[in-house]
């Protein structure tokens, strides 16, 4: 029996007597430098799994400077695909002396059919593969399929149900007799919810006796979800909406309830109490030591393996309320309604996972009557900084006067960097498309973000200009097809990240989208036809892929006690699948570039 090391996918996809069987079945074999292993047409009999050594792969249809396509090196394997096709598309040549593992084709072909994962890992896309390394990943705690996959139906109560005419006595008792904190009114087919801080209210601060009608002190406007959402959606809906439950609903029909303690209860793990701690905070002591919790919360969130998405929405929604709090503390209440606080950049767009710089500013209603807003404003940013959030090295804040204005000022100066369109006034433009409403008049920067729209969306000349940005990076790939592997670490922000990042937002411009999210944009232009759906999946997770591996570097610099977040990620220090997922990541990124390229007219530039 050959001692060969099975811990990584896909053998991780068999289970204890499948490994057995590979470990019987290969068997060790040497390659000279310059050796072919396998040659193109060639009927696959084998695969490899390289222990030593490096293999290069070719495409003989290429002249011999560009023939060279992919690199493998110790851990990877090859050979798969060409037993699944019937032959091999292209050449496999060792770069130097090579000891592979070799799996005879039997052997291969009676795993496959015995264990499909196993089949189906060398057929998949890249959005299933990136699925199996986070699943491979999470680790300790709460397991993937009970924090990821756990559904609302998992966690909702039976919904208590009575008719809005009914007395709060009635109410008070049926509560008490439930042994629950809520129920739900019936008036007419439409439901409102109450609970027992609202029939305290009614009773002790309102005109409210025993005999008035439960409808008296109903609230209507409630946060719904389905059966089959994901729980963890509920809770960021919970956290987004600042409400303590949601209503489940399935075509109309009433199903149950689902309460937050619940949710924490179920996922049960003091990290999910942050959303709590932050929701409760009565000060800004209190406020400042729920966000300080923040990156207990992420690492939480990555050791459990929950998709990235999901935490990234429970992030942008935590940094949301962390900084509508920290609104509220600071502006006095009269001024809530005439005027917006919007976050731009990473935080505006919901893909900050640790605190990034302050990117945020303020729009004013034209009649507002605000005289010390200056004033206000420098202590709002001091506050985000006490808070946790560093200055903004640009002086993208609300500290900062060109930052905040009316609503006629913000439409003139759209105008005006749209008629400039030079480096400046492009970036902008760009940082204010990204803008999201954390706290007072959200209306007001919807009315900015229609002028937006109407002043950049058809204009093509603009759209060139505003693309051209995304390929300012070049893409971290050799002319080979394979990845640089400079000992500094490859800059992941500029080669995968900013490239998706800006080139979704040029076409969601175009487009009219209102959403802010590069994921939700994503949704959107494959649903208006400008995306491939597959393309769009694809760009998604690879985006997903960029922003995870940024994060395992920046999460052990925080355990280091380094300052300054790195984009760089080293590749030979990845492992042999994320080495794969990030070359086949960065080729899509390519391709995304191209497009851009050809839709914008890029190439005459």
């Amino acid at each position: 029996m050959v001692e060969v090391e099975l811990s990584q996918l896909p053998f991780t996809l068999l289970d204890e007597e499948g490994r057995d069987h590979v470990r019987r079945g290969v068997d060790l074999a040497y390659f000279d430098r310059d050796e072919i292993i396998l040659e193109t047409g060639q009927a696959g009999e084998c695969v490899f799994l390289i222990h030593k050594g490096e293999v290069a792969e070719l495409d003989t249809t290429l002249p011999a400077s560009s023939a060279r396509i992919g690199h493998y090196t110790a851990g990877d394997l090859f050979g798969a695909i060409s037993i699944l096709n019937g032959k091999s598309r292209y050449r496999f040549q060792a770069e130097q002396e090579c000891l592979c593992y070799i799996m005879p084709k039997a052997l291969f072909i009676q795993l496959c059919r015995h264990y499909p994962e196993f089949e189906s890992f060398f057929k998949q896309s890249l959005s299933h593969k990136t699925r199996l390394l986070t699943e491979k990943r999470a680790e300790g705690g709460v397991t993937m399929a009970g924090f990821m996959l756990a559904k609302v139906s998992e966690c909702m109560r039976e919904p208590l149900l009575m008719d809005a005419s009914a007395d709060i006595a009635s109410a008070v008792k049926q509560l008490n007799d439930s042994h629950a904190d809520s129920l739900l009114v019936n008036t007419q087919g439409k439901y409102g919810m109450v609970t027992k801080t609202d029939l305290l209210n009614g009773l002790v601060l309102g005109d409210c006796s025993n005999a008035t009608p439960v409808e008296a002190v109903a609230h209507y406007s409630l946060v719904t979800v389905t059966p089959n959402q994901y729980l963890f959606e509920a809770l960021v809906l919970m956290t987004r909406h600042k409400v303590a439950r949601v209503v489940v609903m399935e075509q109309e029909l009433l199903k149950g309830v689902v309460e937050l303690t619940d949710v924490l209860s179920y996922f049960s793990s003091r990290s999910y109490v942050v959303s709590l701690q932050v929701e409760q905070a009565n000060s800004l002591e209190a406020l400042a030591a729920a966000s300080q919790r923040t990156p207990e919360l992420v690492k939480a969130l990555m050791a459990q393996g929950v998709k990235l998405r999901f935490a990234m929405d429970l992030l942008a929604a935590l940094n949301g309320r962390i900084i509508s709090k920290a609104w509220s503390f600071t502006v006095d209440e009269t001024h809530h309604s005439d005027s917006c606080m919007m976050v731009m950049g990473s935080e505006g767009r919901g893909e900050q996972i640790l605190k990034t710089d302050q990117d945020n500013g303020l729009i004013l209603a034209d009649d507002s009557q605000w005289p010390d807003v200056a004033e206000q404003m420098q202590a709002l940013t001091q506050t985000l900084i006490r808070l946790g959030y560093p200055p903004c090295p640009g002086n993208i804040m609300v500290s900062n006067p060109e930052w905040v204005g009316s609503v006629s000022q913000w439409k003139r100066n759209i105008v005006k960097w749209v008629s400039a369109r030079d480096g400046d006034s492009l970036m902008k433009l760009a940082i204010l498309l990204d803008a999201h409403a954390v706290a007072g008049n959200p209306a007001l920067l919807e009315s900015v973000r229609e002028e937006l729209f109407e002043r950049c969306s058809r204009d093509e000349l603009l759209l060139s200009y505003f693309a051209r940005t995304a390929l300012r990076f070049s893409t971290p790939l050799t002319l080979f097809g394979s990845l640089k592997k400079p000992q500094h670490g490859i800059d992941i922000k500029k080669g995968g990240i900013f490239p998706i990042v800006h080139g979704v937002r040029t076409m969601a411009l175009e487009r009219r989208i209102k959403a802010t999210s590069t994921l939700d944009r994503l949704d959107a232009l494959a649903a208006d036809g400008r995306l491939d759906r597959r393309f769009a999946d694809d760009l998604g997770e690879a985006l997903a892929l960029f922003t995870e591996l940024r994060l395992k570097q920046q999460l052990q610099e925080l355990d280091t006690a380094i300052d300054k977040r790195t984009n760089r990620v080293v590749v030979q220090e990845l492992s042999s699948l994320e080495r794969d997922l990030l070359r086949e990541a960065m080729h899509i990124v390519k391709d995304f570039k191209q497009r851009l390229s050809h839709r914008y007219h890029l190439e005459y530039s």
